[in-house]
């Protein structure tokens, strides 16, 4: 068990993360860009360091959780970042969402540094988090993901070890992939039912209690029916997901079209001003071709 946790990126779902660490009686340790989205975490028992380097110094076991891998280079890279405090016996959970080459390239860093690194993407929301039920796909070194283990269950219930560096990083775009896939199909099923003279309001009732209803289509199916107060999964993070897979299928010779399909209805809903939106605003952009206008 690590004395001390560090953790950057408090973002809504690195902040969900913290709570529940700070709730299984870690020390924690934070730092996030802007320090006042922090207050909430500090007040309940997180304690600040700025900057990253300083925080993987006091640090055993480093996790970040940031948007991509530009946002990850900012936390690791230079003289302040996390790579400048790590050293020897270390270990650095990434659980960002992030392409596998950029994720080897910084594990190979991070063991210059006499330290370790596991990627450890997650599959689910904050709703998952609270609730205790995310789960962590793992790349890295077995014995090394064993030794974390019982830390990642502190957060979420369940940790699969998938392979060597990099791998945790692709399983999760590939599991991603069918966020968007199944968010299009979903707005088709919608629309041909609205168009056909049912109500929105029923479609969304029978789809969402019937065998195609996946747990990301009934809690995020309802957002085309009404937006989340919360917008935690935009359309340019569903979007970003999908061009790495785009990419790790060109790199391994696998087609996949209905990632590409889904990607060009990310496109079209940025292109009339949803990129903020939940990507469920993917429906809006089929339902403007479809000529549905509410």
């Amino acid at each position: 068990m690590a004395k001390v946790v560090g953790f950057v990126g408090l973002g809504a779902m690195g902040s969900e993360m913290v709570r529940r660490l700070l709730a299984a009686g870690h020390k924690v340790v934070g730092y996030n860009r802007t320090r006042s989205k922090a207050r909430p975490l500090l007040d309940a028992g997180m304690e600040w360091r700025d900057p990253p380097r300083a925080l993987a110094q006091a640090a055993d076991i480093v996790f970040t959780m940031v948007a991509d891998t530009e946002a990850l280079r900012a936390v690791t890279d230079g003289p302040d970042g996390i790579l400048a405090g790590l050293g020897r016996g270390k270990i650095y959970v990434d659980t960002s969402t992030v392409s596998p080459a950029a994720s080897r390239t910084l594990a190979a860093r991070v063991a210059e540094r006499g330290a370790r690194m596991l990627d450890a993407p997650v599959s689910g929301s904050t709703v998952t988090v609270r609730e205790g039920r995310l789960s962590f796909m793992v790349g890295g070194d077995k014995a090394d993901c064993d030794a974390v283990t019982p830390i990642l269950l502190d957060i979420g219930a369940r940790v699969t070890y998938v392979g060597g560096h990099g791998q945790g990083a692709l399983m999760k775009i590939a599991a991603n992939l069918n966020l968007g896939a199944q968010m299009l199909a979903f707005s088709e099923a919608m629309l041909l039912a609205e168009k056909g003279g049912i109500t929105p309001e029923l479609a969304a009732e029978v789809l969402l209690n019937s065998a195609i209803a996946s747990p990301m289509l009934r809690y995020r199916g309802p957002f085309v029916l009404r937006e989340p107060e919360e917008v935690l999964f935009t359309v340019n993070m569903m979007q970003k997901d999908l061009l790495l897979a785009l990419e790790m299928g060109r790199q391994l010779d696998v087609p996949l079209p209905t990632t590409a399909v889904a990607n060009e209805f990310l496109t079209a809903a940025r292109a009339i001003g949803l990129a903020g939106k939940d990507f469920a605003a993917m429906y809006e952009a089929l339902a403007r071709l479809s000529g549905v206008l509410r």
